[in-house]
């Protein structure tokens, strides 16, 4: 089991209004996670990507943990930083 399924299944487990809006928020949250993780896999802090982005601390830990209304522009300045891009894919909902 991944590192993210891991802690979506702690995390449902012990925050029932996360588990009840799971569905609704996951892409946003998944996509925080993703770059908290990029993020530590590449030794930087939120300070030191802020300062590289020109912004504060506390949007780094914003984007880091609420990413459900960030613009395309931002994800791939973050990306950049840690030596990453951002790839995107459109899928049919097969509900």
């Amino acid at each position: 089991m991944s590192d993210l399924r891991k802690y979506v299944s702690k995390r449902k487990a012990v925050d029932v209004a996360f588990n009840e809006n799971y569905e609704e928020g996951y892409q946003a949250f998944k996509i925080g996670v993703l770059l908290r993780q990029a993020r530590e896999a590449s030794g930087l802090t939120q300070e030191q990507i802020a300062e590289k982005l020109n912004t504060k601390k506390s949007a780094i830990s914003r984007i880091e943990n609420h990413a459900e209304d960030i613009k395309l522009s931002t994800l791939e300045k973050f990306a950049a930083v840690l030596g990453c891009k951002i790839e995107v894919s459109i899928s049919q909902d097969n509900r």
